[in-house]
Parts: structure tokens; C-alpha cells; sequence
């Protein structure tokens, strides 16, 4: 278990300690949960009562904040508490030991490469050509298909499945059970009354910095790729279709199922549940909110929200409305009766 002290802390984030400098840390903790031997923070002042009571040992502060009661814990002060929290993160998880060397238990094929320091676990199949960089991290029962690429560094974890030809960049990071280029969804009508498969011959690209997230599943194209491009982060339980490409830096949080030969551009947000139908074109910077389904292009720098999904501003409207049908419905039917009175008094 690995401790750092408060002057450790302090002299790497160049923060001031006000307290115990000796205080000792293994893990970080929200500051609500917080138990001695861990690191907490105070980034939001609504927070700011848990200060008084948590049982953490050190907590990072703005340098500004200024305690309105005696607090317990250790304090250190830094410019920034909340990109501090993120350094710490970085480098405890640097310094936790790195796996290396192949498992006995591990297929490795003899036409296969792997670079130096990899780890390669228990039950992972390694088929031929398969090319692996250095510093990767394999874990167990990982399947990398023939002729697959991983670049340097990319961690797989537990249950990763790759497809044969499909290349994944280096720095990714792939959560356990992610699978990348099992087929597209693509079958034709017969005469028959069923459905012929259509071969699907393409492979998947993913690029350098991107992170998946556990039982994400990214199919293969039909010919060509799908693509996700640099520093794309995909949560949980995502799936994407054949021949979709997801540009840079783009975001998307768990459920989202992205139909095939659709195009999201760069730095977008798609939130939870977010459905998009197929060959929908999505430009640079969109965002869309959770459960919205989107079947029509987007352009750039837009809103969108609902289903089917509505510019920001004219969901937000068409929601008060909807929110007001009941009355709505009520008033109308009374208009409507009074009308009918109207109108037979007027024959009278």
C-alpha cells in the first residue's frame, strides 16, 4: 500500500500546509466519506459544512478559502483544488507496479509481435500476425483476432475481444468485455421470406487516446472502416454501427446506439440513452441531451433535445406546453361548450 505525507503532497503541487505536515494518505476519498488515512477536497462551497466533520486526513483547499471553524485535518492550500485532485489521481495511478511478461497460460502465436514490457495474462488468445506495441497491458481472456494492431501503451482489460484486422492506437484504454468489429448489422430480404447475411468486410480503426467503456461494441464495416478518432471517450454499454465515424474528441455517456454509416463530428457531447438513426451526418460541437433521438443532420454548434429531437430553445417551449396538456385539454373542451352555446342562441 503506498503512503504519501502531507509535505510530499505539498511539495509536489506546490501548495502550503496548514496542520500536521507528517498526516499520511493511502487513498483519496470524497470529503462527505472521508476516514483517516485518506485524502480528501473541497472544491465546491456547498460542501464546505462536510469540512468541519470529515474524518480524512488531509484536504486540498483553493489557497483562498479561509475556514469559518476549527477543522481536524491536515489543510493544503493550492491555486487550483480541483486540477490538483487530478494530478494526485495521475500520479498515485503512475506509481502503482505495472504487470509484465507473458502468462504461461496465455496463446501467444509464434507469427505473432509483441513489444517490450507487455503484459499478456491468463487466457488471453494471441492469434497470428497480431502486432502488439510495447508497454501494453493485456489482462486475462483478452481475444485479439489475426492481424489485429494495438499501439504502444493501450491497456485491454479483462474480456476484450478483438476481430481480426481491426487496429487500435496507442494510450487507449479498452474496459472489459468492450467488443470491436464484430459484424454490421446488415442482412437483405429474400424470397423466402428471411434474410441473407451480407458479408461485412471491413475492419475497425480506433486511434490513438481513446477510452471505451466496459460491454461497449463497435462493429465492423461493411467495406472500409468505422472509425473513432483521436481522443474519443465512449462510456459504458455504447453501441456503434458499421461504417460509422465519431470524430475527435468527442464524448458519449452510456446507452447511446449510433446507427450505421452515421458521421458525429469532432468535440460533441451526446449524454445518456441518446438514439441516432442512420446515415444522420452530425457536425462539430453539438450537443444532445439524454434520451434525445436524432434522425436528421445537425449542423455545427447546436442544442438538441427530445424525440425526436428538437433545437434547445423549441424543446424547452414545446416542454412547458406538454407540461400544461391536461389544462390545456380542459380549457378547450369549455370553449368548445360555451361556443355550442353560442351558436344556439344565435340560431334561437
Amino acid at each position: 500500500m503506498m503512503e504519501f505525507t502531507a509535505e510530499m503532497i505539498a511539495g509536489f503541487l506546490g501548495g502550503e500546509i496548514v496542520g500536521d505536515k507528517n498526516a499520511k494518505v493511502h487513498t483519496v476519498s470524497s470529503i462527505e466519506e472521508g476516514k483517516a488515512g485518506s485524502l480528501s477536497y473541497l472544491t465546491n462551497p456547498k460542501y464546505e459544512s462536510f469540512l468541519y466533520t470529515t474524518g480524512a486526513s488531509i484536504v486540498l483547499t483553493d489557497r483562498t478559502f479561509t475556514p469559518s471553524q476549527p477543522v481536524a485535518a491536515t489543510l493544503i492550500k493550492v491555486d487550483d483544488a480541483g486540477a490538483c485532485v487530478l494530478k494526485l489521481l495521475e500520479m498515485y495511478n503512475a506509481a502503482k507496479p505495472r504487470r509484465k511478461g507473458i502468462s504461461d497460460r496465455a496463446s501467444v502465436s509464434s507469427e505473432a509481435e509483441v513489444g517490450d514490457e507487455c503484459y499478456i495474462g491468463d487466457f488471453t488468445v494471441v492469434e497470428e500476425g497480431v502486432h502488439i506495441g510495447k508497454g501494453c497491458q493485456v489482462y486475462p481472456q483478452v481475444y485479439l483476432g489475426r492481424g489485429v494492431t494495438v499501439g504502444d501503451n493501450t491497456v485491454l482489460y479483462p474480456g476484450v475481444k478483438i476481430y481480426e484486422g481491426c487496429v487500435v492506437g496507442a494510450n487507449c484504454i479498452l474496459h472489459a468485455g468492450a467488443v470491436i468489429g464484430a459484424d454490421g448489422f446488415g442482412f437483405m430480404p429474400n424470397a423466402q421470406g428471411g434474410f441473407d447475411k451480407i458479408p461485412q468486410l471491413g475492419n475497425v480503426i480506433i486511434e490513438d487516446d481513446v477510452e471505451i467503456g466496459a460491454n461497449t461494441c463497435i462493429d465492423r464495416a461493411k467495406t472500409d472502416s468505422t472509425i473513432i478518432r483521436r481522443g474519443v471517450k465512449l462510456d459504458n454499454l455504447i453501441q456503434i454501427g458499421h461504417n460509422v465515424q465519431i470524430g475527435e474528441n468527442t464524448v458519449s455517456s452510456a446507452q447511446t446506439g449510433i446507427a450505421g454509416t452515421s458521421r458525429v463530428g469532432r468535440n460533441c457531447f451526446l449524454a445518456g440513452q441518446v438514439g441516432i438513426a442512420d446515415h444522420v451526418v452530425i457536425g462539430d460541437r453539438v450537443k444532445v441531451g439524454s434520451k434525445s433521438g436524432i434522425d436528421k443532420a445537425v449542423p455545427d454548434d447546436e442544442v438538441r433535445m427530445g424525440y425526436p429531437a428538437l433545437p434547445g430553445m423549441q424543446y424547452h417551449r414545446s416542454s412547458a406546453v406538454f407540461k400544461r396538456l391536461p389544462d390545456l385539454e380542459k380549457q378547450v373542451r369549455e370553449l368548445e361548450k360555451r361556443l355550442a352555446e353560442l351558436t344556439k342562441n344565435q340560431q334561437i
